[in-house]
């Protein structure tokens, strides 16, 4: 698989911050897109919107996000449509109603209206490819706020939590135990470029993509593949999983549920863990299948503080871009 490409592109208004330039004018497709660099400073700036919102309160004054929804969704709408006009943008929010890529309107003719209107666009898609030919025509920075292979704002968040209850990031150890999907895939990029070893955990079929792993290798990363949880588990830092069944399968449900059901975190797998270890999930859960009561309601969990995460994760993603 090729590295995905980004394309620079000048905004069309300028707006300067307090803060160094970051990823200004590009798309964030994947976290292979970024560097370590790039990462560590969305993380920061994570952090630093967090501690001082009304620092942030006008920087996107003029500023013009619209939500592009193929899927459902609670967090992703709720954290982009609050980071941005917490900020001082506006926000437009567009259902499959509104918009229907590719069904009722040409992906190219979508992405080049909204290029005439607005400033930056969340896009959450069903399909990457059709993202990526989102980002192709749109001359704006496109964000994913979810696609089949990757889900990198989620990623984000997820290792400013991490790194918020850990106080560093290198050298720990990251557990993901279930499916090796399109979060798994941004974990393991991530892992790659903030010096965190990650172990997954599937059963045989459902493993991340193999050219995912082979790119993390080869740059270095400490990834490790195994079918075995109670293996991936073992003295990990923070134990992380996921529905068995993502948007787009339920026709597979009932399968599913017997092939990973040997792969539940429940206590039992959490106490292989190290003793002060997390449990992190990015929600929805479903209690009793993936993850039971007992782990998501535990003092480990901190779950709702990788939501909470969110919001301030993808301001600072907004604020970078349009900087």
């Amino acid at each position: 698989m090729a590295r995905l490409g980004t394309i620079e592109r000048p905004a069309r208004k300028t707006h300067p911050l307090s803060t160094p330039p970051g990823i200004g004018g590009r798309d964030l497709l994947s976290l292979h897109d970024l560097t370590p660099k790039e990462v560590e400073f969305l993380l920061n700036l994570g952090r630093l919107v967090k501690g001082h919102p009304d620092r942030y309160a006008h920087a996107l004054e003029g500023r013009e996000l619209a939500l592009l929804f193929e899927k459902p969704s609670l967090r992703t709408r709720v954290t982009f449509e609050f980071a941005m006009t917490e900020a001082g943008g506006k926000c437009i929010t567009l259902g499959p109603q509104e918009v229907g890529l590719g069904k009722r309107e040409a992906v190219k003719d979508v992405a080049l209206n909204l290029s005439r209107w607005v400033d930056v666009v969340m896009a959450r898609v069903f399909s990457h490819e059709s993202l990526k030919e989102f980002a192709e025509h749109a001359s704006i920075p496109v964000i994913n706020g979810l696609s089949d292979f990757e889900h990198p704002c989620q990623a984000l968040g997820d290792y400013m939590t991490l790194l918020e209850h850990k106080d560093h990031l290198a050298g720990l150890t990251l557990a993901f135990v279930g499916d090796g999907n399109n979060v798994a895939h941004s974990l393991i990029y991530g892992a790659t470029q903030l010096g965190v070893r990650i172990r997954v955990a599937t059963p045989i079929g459902h493993e991340p993509s193999a050219a995912v792993v082979a790119e993390a290798k080869f740059e270095g990363g400490d990834v490790y593949l195994t079918d075995d949880p109670a293996e991936a588990v073992a003295d990990a830092d923070a134990v992380y999983t996921d529905v068995w069944t993502s948007m787009g399968q339920e026709a597979e449900a009932e399968a599913r549920a017997l092939v990973f059901r040997p792969y539940q975190v429940n206590s039992a797998l959490m106490n292989k863990a190290r003793p002060d270890a997390v449990f992190m999930h990015c929600l929805p859960a479903r209690r009793g299948q993936e993850v039971t009561d007992d782990v998501i309601d535990s003092v480990h969990s901190i779950v709702y503080d990788q939501a909470e995460n969110r919001l301030h994760i993808e301001k600072a993603i907004l604020l970078s871009l349009l900087s």
